[in-house]
């Protein structure tokens, strides 16, 4: 019998994911493509975050979102599962808000961590069709 949990998210950019993690220095393997559990079990994920106990977590392509995977007993992580996945989530949502402003020609002019941990942007589109 499995031990492993999976969680769903609303995470579907694997880059945006990485780069997520990245950014909150969560340090993901990226040649492993397994993760362990209990009694040596192991499943199959695209993102392999290895903790000192031996009992890894990761992020698993289910054909519609990226979900955390675990064995929830072993987890091992500086915040707790609900605000790990709270801090993943606000980043990635971050990462996906510039990208997509970005790639419509928006710059970031300014960003704010407000006291509630939400992050204000600030974004600004030069427009270079001047009408004399």
């Amino acid at each position: 019998m499995s031990h492993f949990s999976k969680i769903q998210t609303s995470l579907k950019d694997l880059d945006l994911l990485k780069k997520s993690l990245n950014d909150l220095s969560i340090h993901w393997e990226p040649e492993l493509n397994r993760i362990r559990g209990y009694r040596d079990q192991t499943t199959f994920a695209n993102i392999v975050i290895k903790q000192r106990n031996n009992y890894d977590i990761g992020f698993s392509w289910n054909g519609f979102e990226y979900q955390l995977v675990a064995d929830i007993q072993f987890w091992q992580q500086p915040w707790s599962i609900e605000l790990f996945l709270d801090r993943v989530s606000q980043r990635y949502a971050y990462n996906s808000i510039v990208e997509s402003t970005s790639n419509q020609g928006f710059q970031t002019v300014n960003e704010t961590v407000q006291e509630d941990g939400s992050i204000k942007l600030t974004l600004q589109k030069w427009n270079s069709n001047l009408v004399n």
